[in-house]
């Protein structure tokens, strides 16, 4: 069973003097042991305070996934060695032991300008973004691409600032994890879960899965669906939280977890299939493509030793997604 003094809830932070004064632990120290806290026990925690446009963003979701199925076809995941593009029903195993997720997505990558040296080497995960056609009739998305891109900056900017806390936390400069988050592998993505049918045998939405880089941002449209792991086995219902419908739900990662030697958790987590029609926009954050990921020496000791051997974020990231999708398998 859980353990007692294991928490069975996921706080909410305000993480506004964090964004305020970045550079300053004095002013919201309070708020990395908040964040600290919750990275060593449950491995998620939801933030308030982040200043991000949650609304825009889910209007833009709606209007792409009513895209009739060939305009999302053409900009296909299928078509990216870099992870990014349309992934249809079905597409992807979170699990493998279970069936296919019954969820559809759209992955936003770092737009990066058309000469950047990484883009012309077609260096991995720094490709380019497959963005749909805007004009198409009937379903005419003008702005798309900009929308986006200005909320993926957003949350990169709320990302690298949490990891200030992170670093405060874990006996660090506070500005360790800078040059690690300024090109990264950090992926946008609109997610819409269609409604289960009722009396029918049914999926989940989202496999059980880690996720797989440093720090996870959710919005979630209050639709019930999302499921948290507990030490123990049991499933905990991510809330809704009153009073703030623009919370995000963020989680610890795989590559974050080994940084830390396991003193942070990534922890399980799925989508079950939703009763209601249901749209969740993430931001994965993972370091920069050649980041060494190695257990600090901070987490580190005779009573921890090291778990897992050094490697990069990209080596990572590649392994984990081989595994995830059938047309990134070869043959």
């Amino acid at each position: 069973r859980q353990n007692a003094d294991m928490p069975h809830r996921i706080d909410l932070i305000d993480v506004s003097p964090l964004l305020a004064a970045p550079q300053d632990p004095r002013a919201w120290g309070h708020v990395a042991q908040a964040i600290d806290a919750a990275c060593r026990s449950i491995g998620f925690f939801a933030i308030t305070g982040h200043g991000l446009n949650v609304d825009d963003a889910f209007a833009w979701s709606h209007r792409f996934f009513a895209l009739p199925t060939p305009h999302k076809q053409a900009v296909s995941i299928k078509q990216s060695p870099h992870n990014r593009g349309y992934v249809a029903l079905r597409d992807e195993q979170l699990d493998p032991s279970k069936p296919a997720d019954e969820k559809e997505a759209l992955n936003i990558g770092l737009e990066l300008p058309q000469d950047d040296v990484d883009l012309l080497a077609n260096k991995p995960f720094m490709g380019r973004n497959l963005w749909p056609d805007e004009q198409a009739p009937p379903g005419n998305i003008a702005g798309f691409r900009q929308g986006l891109l200005n909320y993926y900056a957003g949350c990169h900017r709320v990302g690298r600032v949490l990891h200030r806390a992170f670093a405060v936390s874990l006996g660090l400069p506070t500005d360790w994890f800078d040059n690690k988050l300024d090109k990264p592998i950090a992926t946008l993505r609109l997610l819409h879960y269609p409604a289960a049918a009722p009396g029918a045998a049914q999926g989940l939405g989202a496999g059980e899965h880690t996720d797989y880089g440093n720090v996870t941002l959710l919005a979630t449209d209050g639709v019930a669906g999302l499921q948290v792991r507990l030490r123990g086995g049991d499933w905990l219902d991510v809330p809704a939280f009153a009073g703030a419908p623009d919370a995000l739900v963020c989680n610890i990662g795989d590559c974050l977890m080994r940084w830390t030697n396991g003193v942070y958790v990534s922890t399980p987590h799925r989508v079950a299939r939703p009763l209601a029609e249901r749209y969740s926009i993430a931001f994965f954050l993972d370091g920069n493509p050649d980041a060494v990921v190695e257990p600090l020496p901070s987490c580190v000791s005779p009573q921890r030793p090291a778990q897992w051997p050094a490697t990069t974020v990209g080596a990572y990231l590649r392994e984990r997604l081989d595994a995830t999708y059938q047309h990134r398998q070869p043959g």
